[in-house]
């Protein structure tokens, strides 16, 4: 079972490869799009990513329409994440 410091740490990993960003800039405040200079084509490949990375499948359009922190980011992947885990 992975605990919620190495979960953020994997996601603040995938996003720092794929985007090119300093986890430094990677805090539970930190909007996606204005912060961390995210476009909405960047949010694609961002699912795609970590779908790859944890074995997800993110099929709530809702719920990822309404991350916008990393905060917001951090729960929706953790929730994905205890869901899969506990089928």
């Amino acid at each position: 079972m992975t605990d919620e410091s190495d979960l953020r740490a994997r996601v603040n990993r995938v996003l720092a490869d794929e985007f090119e960003l300093d986890l430094n800039d990677l805090r539970d405040d930190a909007n996606l799009y204005e912060d961390l200079g995210l476009d909405s084509l960047d949010a694609v490949d961002m699912v795609v990513a970590l779908e790859k990375e944890f074995g997800l499948k993110f099929t709530d359009e809702e719920a990822l329409r309404s991350v916008r922190t990393m905060h917001d980011l951090y729960e929706l992947v953790s929730r994905l994440y205890r869901d899969v885990q506990a089928a």
